[in-house]
Order: structure tokens, then C-alpha cells, then sequence
């Protein structure tokens, strides 16, 4: 009765906190999700936001659908048509990014600039075993002080393209300021700002970046996912 208990009280604090997040100052930010979609997936030869999920659909829509079930309002961020008309039409907010494309430093200024004072849950769309599980203990880590940037990290290195970033007037100020000195890198950028790491399951954080990834993804499929994903995935193939 009392682990019913103690699950149940966990659960209404998650549900709370994905709505809204203590800043600074005891004001209330909300959480937004930010989902960046935007890369040329050169290394992959296709589109990897395209390729079929084994949850069903693609990894663009899955990612989408992981995301909302946070209960809080999700932007794309994506330089192609194609993902944008997918993000709006599942109802979600889709921000084209303009030329030049530098990368994910500009992008996190672009939605900062579009979304001040949130809490953005910036994600990647090319984690395909990312978990609600890894997600919710981001958040809740991020509530012991949210006036910090706090980067997902897999054992072996921090994961800055899964982190929550309060868009704050000083964070949003920082961020411009690095970018007109010719600053594009958001590794440099962290380096100078109040960051904390939160270690997740490594499995939810692999990037898929080539061919060779994705064969070995599909191969680890068949032969049985890790108890840590947050539902079972059967490989394409298997069906």
C-alpha cells in the first residue's frame, strides 16, 4: 500500500511539473517542447527524420507523439517543408528556420527568441530509443534548480541537444551576445554558462547518424530490446 502510495504521489508530481517549472525569482515558466529537425543527414544518405520507426510511423512523427505526451505545448524547428506540414498537421507549433543553417546554437537563439521565458525541453529527432522514463528525469531534475541549464548526459559524455534551457532575458541576452562575435558552436557556449549534467539510461540517448548505426539498431531489436525502454519494440524486419 505504501509503494501504491509513494508511485502515485511521484506520478501527480511529474504531472504537475510538465506543466510549469519554478524560475528564478518564484515566477512561473512554462515548459515548452522543442523539437530540432533540421540537419541534411548526410552521413545517413536519407532523410532520418523520414525513416520508419518501429513504434510505427516515422522517427519525426514518433518523436512528436513522445514528446506531447509531456502535456505541453511542442515546436519544430526544421529547415525542411516536409517536417514542418507534419508538425502542424498533428496540431503542433512549426518554426521555419531561416538561412544560413550554422547548426544548433543559432537554433536554440531562434526558439529563445521565440519562446522567452519558458522552460524549453530541447530534443534532437534523432534519438529513436528515447524514453518518456528519460525525458520525465530530465524534468525532475530540472526542478531542483531551474534557473540552470541542465544537459542529459550517457555515462561517457553530456548530450547537449537533450537538455532543458530556461529562455530567460540573461540566457537569451548571453546567447546573442556570442553569436554577433562569430560564436556557433553550443559547446562553447555552455562552457560559460550555469550547467548541470543528469545521468540518463545510454541506450535512450544513441544518436543514429549512418547506415552502419542503423543495421546495428535493427540487429539489437531482434534480439530484444533493453528493459529500460518504456515499451517493447519489435525490429521492422520481424514483423
Amino acid at each position: 500500500m505504501a509503494e501504491t502510495d509513494e508511485r502515485r504521489d511521484l506520478t501527480e508530481q511529474q504531472g504537475a511539473f510538465r506543466q510549469r517549472l519554478l524560475p528564478n525569482g518564484g515566477a512561473l515558466l512554462p515548459l515548452r517542447c522543442c523539437l530540432l529537425s533540421g540537419g541534411q543527414s548526410r552521413r545517413m544518405g536519407r532523410d532520418k527524420a523520414l525513416l520508419p520507426h518501429p513504434e510505427g510511423g516515422t522517427w519525426l512523427q514518433r518523436t512528436l507523439d513522445l514528446l506531447a505526451r509531456l502535456e505541453a505545448p511542442v515546436t519544430l524547428l526544421s529547415r525542411h517543408r516536409r517536417h514542418l506540414e507534419v508538425a502542424a498537421s498533428l496540431g503542433h507549433t512549426a518554426l521555419a528556420e531561416p538561412p544560413p543553417h550554422e547548426g544548433p546554437l543559432p537554433a536554440l537563439a531562434r526558439l529563445m527568441q521565440q519562446h522567452p521565458d519558458q522552460h524549453l525541453l530541447l530534443c534532437p529527432v534523432d534519438m529513436p530509443q528515447l524514453t518518456l522514463t528519460a525525458l520525465e528525469t530530465l524534468l525532475l531534475a530540472a526542478q531542483q534548480e531551474p534557473g540552470a541549464i541542465h544537459l542529459a548526459h550517457d555515462g561517457q559524455r553530456s548530450q547537449p541537444l537533450l537538455g532543458i534551457y530556461p529562455s530567460t532575458h540573461t540566457l537569451r541576452r548571453s546567447i546573442d551576445s556570442r553569436l554577433t562575435a562569430g560564436e556557433r558552436r553550443l559547446q562553447q557556449w555552455l562552457a560559460g554558462e550555469c550547467c548541470r549534467t543528469v545521468a540518463l539510461d545510454p541506450i535512450a540517448l544513441r544518436n543514429i547518424n549512418d547506415p552502419e548505426e542503423l543495421h546495428n539498431l535493427r540487429a539489437w531489436l531482434c534480439r530484444g530490446p533493453s528493459t529500460s525502454s518504456d515499451a517493447p519494440w519489435v525490429c521492422c524486419d520481424c514483423r
